[in-house]
């Protein structure tokens, strides 16, 4: 354990456990208030279900849970789920969902769902390019399902589902405004409302928010590696990255006899540049992006089928002003900077059904069909740059590209068809089998077929174990396909999906009422990886090679009294590239996660919470020889709740010793030799009004 720990050993104690040893002084209160329901899951199956009895390996985080730890943003109450780590990219620092040592420069192995609605960009197959995050307050619950889900939600449920469930009428109850207020300028301010206009139940929420972003500094960019061979002095670093954005949320669901639609428009303004699109500086670099989700769906039943339907549109635009390199690039060839500002808009339209039918004894039969039609509708491109024999030259000015050979993109369209099979068959006494397959194809890449087994058996009142196989694939994003005029990398319209095999073994044990633990043990087995190989000009995708990777999770909660609750979990994984047998890099081998709260009296508590990141290799093909600094943060959030007033307050301290955490950055290193810098210690205050 590092020195530096060891001196802060009584302040972790206190945070993370020893305050149950104070509980007897306060007003014990049924913890159980505080969780919320994490009994059951809907995410593995498409229909509620015991969590101890899913087929899946799955997490829950509720309203409640979010609220106690002072959580304002998804990207941090992810961080707690075990075996996922969110590390970070360069540009904009865009999350890195890792869960299980999986991962890639874009991320597309995890599927985000927002009730259900995949929010795939089609353009890099992640949340979208210059990703933010989402705020919390109008959230319900996080359902994380970790392993493979392509058997029920198709294309991208490689390593990882996770469902961000909004909250309903019902659960809102009233009226409710609230603020935060937080370092590095961050304020917010939101309005959300739950009744009844008339018959139809409604949900509402609006959020405006905006931030300078934190004030981490990088000691040396990828301009620093191009000044010392051109001789010059072009680069921002040592400089503070660019992390401010403005951001408004809305959502809307109205509900009425079956009949619920939701809508959802997310808005990102002037989003900076992180730490630079070519891992260069840009102080002034910024996207707006614009997303917009809509849903409608019809839900009854009859005799002994359960039958729906639902309609969804997703939409997204991402306008782009950026430098790739700073004024005076490349020895002085371009004076205003190298520039590049790719824009582009993208809708998917789907309509699906679904069926389940339980007359059939012991069995519970599910099919759905769908279909979907994706496109990137229109791009546009203006840079000061063009190829001349596969080699970027200068224009002598910024060029409008737009509609020209010269673009970066032209407009693509996706067609998918599915169907899909899966039956819970209760084959014995505490004994379920659930089987499930899906057919996917798609009219530019071709099929694919993705099967999944499950075996649970309720060994006793307390135990269960479970044994878990599926298959799934990861789609090949747009630009993996059909990008173009690109100094750095190359589509391939012959690109295949990547595809992984993954096994489990599941124990979940309850000793006593207030005590419980898990085990996952999991292997997997992943081929035809996209990456990107030299080619002629740049770098093209394509599919090479494989990747097996092993590993474990531990589990624990444990509730001394009615007013404390203890939890943790620790994660080891080791993923192994098969062309040489190396280590794959980026990604933990080992990742801990303690947290202990306290309620303290009706309406007081204290979240204390520890999070400890280690064993990250550098790639391959990277030139750095030192290892990437392990590091450990320490959360604390002291809570006022609404017991007996209409307020809410809490604050909350991030990296309360302001730990220098880094997450590593990609081969060869020469971009960002001393990695990817994250926030110090910063503060959170937030509260919220109920009239």
């Amino acid at each position: 354990m590092p020195r530096t720990t060891l001196k802060r050993l009584p302040v972790l104690l206190f945070l993370l456990g020893g305050s149950w040893a104070l509980a007897a002084s306060g007003e014990e209160e049924d913890l159980e208030l505080v969780y919320g329901d994490k009994s059951f899951v809907s995410i593995a199956t498409g229909s509620n279900i015991a969590v101890s009895r899913a087929p899946a390996v799955a997490t829950v985080i509720t309203a409640e849970e979010i609220a106690s730890g002072g959580f304002a943003n998804l990207d941090d109450v992810l961080e707690t789920v075990p075996g996922m780590h969110v590390g970070r990219n360069e540009l904009s620092y865009e999350a890195l969902y890792i869960v299980r040592g999986i991962i890639s420069k874009r991320n597309p192995e995890v599927l985000m769902l927002l009730n259900g609605q995949p929010m795939t960009s089609p353009f890099v197959g992640n949340r979208g390019d210059f990703w933010q995050g989402m705020p919390l307050e109008h959230v319900a619950r996080i359902e994380v399902i970790r392993g493979p889900g392509s058997a029920l939600y198709g294309a991208d449920a490689y390593s990882g589902v996770i469902n961000i469930i909004t909250k309903d009428a019902k659960q809102i109850d009233g009226n409710h405004v609230g603020t935060r207020l937080g370092s590095f300028g961050s304020r917010a301010g939101w309005f959300q409302h739950g009744g009844k206009w008339g018959d139809v139940d409604v949900a509402a929420y609006l959020n405006v928010e905006r931030t300078d972003g934190s004030d981490a500094r990088v000691e040396a960019d990828g301009q620093t590696f191009l000044d010392g061979l051109f001789g010059s002095h072009a680069s921002h670093a040592p400089g503070p990255v660019n992390r401010d954005f403005r951001a408004l949320d809305a959502h809307l669901e109205l509900a009425w006899n079956g009949w619920r639609l939701r809508t959802a428009h997310l808005r990102r303004d002037d989003i900076g540049s992180g730490a630079g699109i070519g891992a260069a500086l840009d102080p002034d670099g910024s996207t707006d992006t614009r997303t917009t989700l809509a849903n409608l769906g019809y839900q009854t039943r009859l005799a002994d089928w359960e039958l729906s339907t639902q309609a969804d549109y997703y939409g997204r635009s991402a306008v782009s002003r950026l430098k790739v390199y700073p004024n005076g690039a490349f020895g002085g060839a371009y004076p205003d900077g190298f520039i590049g500002n790719p824009s582009k808009w993208e809708r998917r339209h789907a309509l699906s059904g679904t069926a389940v039918y339980s007359g059939w004894q012991d069995h519970r039969l599910r099919f759905g069909v769908g279909v979907e039609r994706t496109e990137i509708y229109k791009t546009a491109e203006s840079k000061n740059f063009e190829f001349v024999g596969g080699v970027p030259v200068p224009t002598g000015g910024v060029v409008d590209v737009s509609g020209t050979d010269k673009v970066y993109l032209k407009p693509h369209v996706r067609r998918l068809d599915y169907v899909y099979l899966q039956d819970e068959w209760s084959m014995a006494k505490d004994w379920t089998l659930t089987a499930g397959i899906r057919h996917d194809r798609y009219s530019d890449f071709g099929n694919t077929t993705n099967p999944r087994l499950a075996l649970v058996w309720e060994a006793a009142y307390n135990v269960t174990a479970k044994l878990l196989y599926g298959q799934a694939f990861r789609a090949p994003s747009f630009v993996e396909q059909y990008i173009i005029n690109n100094p750095v990398t190359q589509g391939n319209p012959n690109a295949k999906p990547e595809k992984i095999s993954t096994g489990e073994f599941v124990l979940n044990w309850q000793p006593q009422t207030n005590l419980q633990f898990g085990l996952n043990v999991f292997r997997y087995q992943r081929s035809d990886i996209l990456r990107y190989v030299p080619v002629a000009v740049g770098n093209m995708a394509e599919n090479t090679g494989g990747a097996s990777g092993r590993g474990f999770e531990l589990e624990a909660a444990w509730e001394p009294s009615r007013a404390v609750r203890l939890s943790a979990n620790f994660a080891h994984q080791r993923s192994v590239d098969d062309t040489d047998g190396r280590d794959a890099g980026i990604a933990p081998h080992n990742h801990a996660y303690a947290r202990a709260d306290w309620r303290f009296d009706s309406e007081w508590s204290l979240s204390g919470q520890f999070n400890w990141v280690a064993g990250r290799h550098r790639e391959a093909a990277d030139v750095r020889t030192e290892p990437v600094p392990d590091y450990h943060t320490v959360d604390a959030t002291l809570r006022r709740g609404l017991a007996s007033s209409q307020w809410e307050v809490s604050l909350t301290a991030r990296n309360l010793f302001d730990a220098d955490a880094r997450e590593p950055s990609f081969a060869p290193g020469t971009d960002l030799p001393q990695d990817i810098p994250l926030a110090g210690r910063s503060w959170l205050l937030q509260a919220r009004y109920q009239f």
